[in-house]
């Protein structure tokens, strides 16, 4: 995008880490204040996985309509860039029609890339794109983790050895261009952002991190059910194989790694919940880099509510 757009009517933005709430305010929010809601979540957007992703269910989207959930299918790759687009094109349908945007989720990333724009693309041979996945597939992951954490040790500190899709860009940069990601990330210029809000809030939900991870345990614990089992079953039938990076994710490569008799339901069920801790841990120290965000613990969702109202009221 080469000009910034300009958006002068009210949006909401809705963040916090995983299990802490999002969903049940989302809804509040868009009955009190006549909202629509843009899923700004990097999972929510495969068809077919919805258990593994905890969508809002269909009843719940049948209340106010949501964008951005059910929109590739899990082979598909769909990344930042995508989202901006897709996200101005529902956020000025959403104005257009007399509604307040609100945008909800837990990816980062998406965030920073709409409101901040994207850094340009690094460009990679595809022959070196099919060459390291061959070695995926030869020499395994943790292997290729091993060499990301020699060649780039800093990307490494803050990308998941399982994180699949990530592991494989930084190799690539490397190998392409000799030099780390993080190096290319420190040097790069941004674009011009695509878009500029000049009423926008932006919420933020915390709690302390014991009561997070209670709430991590206990939506752990009813996600790994038989249905999530056979949500698995019928995306690995279907042809949605383990190395897709959707199939990568958290929940969906533990109930694989179960279903391949690489450990045991509860083995499956306890590395779930740890990695799910970890990834909320990344999402808080992401979040925390923004200045912008007002932080509400999650038991004042009045006050969200309030201070919400009071910000739509002021011209």
């Amino acid at each position: 995008m080469s000009e910034t757009k300009r958006i002068t009517s009210p949006v909401l933005v809705l963040i916090g880490p995983t299990a802490i709430g999002k969903t049940a305010l989302s809804l509040e929010m868009a009955a009190r204040f006549s909202c629509e809601i843009i899923s700004m979540d990097s999972m929510q957007v495969y068809r077919l996985m919805d258990i593994g992703t905890a969508k809002a269910t269909v009843e719940e989207r049948s209340q106010v309509p949501h964008y951005l959930i059910d929109i590739v299918n899990p082979d598909d790759q769909y990344d930042a860039a995508r989202f901006v687009h897709d996200a101005l094109a529902a956020v000025e349908e959403i104005i257009k029609k007399g509604k307040v945007p609100l945008i909800t989720g837990g990816t980062g990333l998406y965030l920073r890339a709409l409101l901040n724009g994207l850094f340009e693309e690094i460009k990679v041979p595809e022959s070196l794109r099919h060459a390291l996945q061959l070695r995926l597939e030869q020499e395994g992951r943790e292997s290729l983790f091993q060499e990301f954490c020699r060649v780039d040790p800093e990307s490494s500190s803050r990308i998941h050895k399982n994180d699949t899709q990530r592991l494989l860009r930084g190799l690539e940069i490397f190998l392409a261009t000799g030099r780390p990601w993080s190096q290319h990330l420190k040097e790069q210029t941004k674009r011009q952002p695509p878009v500029h809000f000049t009423r926008l809030l932006q919420i933020g939900l915390r709690t302390e991190r014991s009561i997070l991870y209670d709430r991590i345990k206990l939506r752990t614990n009813k996600m790994m059910c038989p249905a999530f089992q056979q949500e698995v079953e019928s995306l690995l039938a279907g042809g949605y194989g383990p190395e897709l990076s959707s199939m990568q994710s958290i929940g969906y490569r533990h109930m694989v790694g179960y279903l391949q008799g690489c450990w045991d339901f509860a083995a499956a069920t306890t590395s779930l919940i740890q990695d799910t801790r970890r990834y909320a841990k990344r999402q808080f120290t992401w979040f925390n880099r923004s200045e912008d965000i007002r932080w509400y613990d999650v038991d004042q969702p009045a006050k969200v509510l309030a201070d919400a109202e009071h910000f739509l009221q002021v011209e």
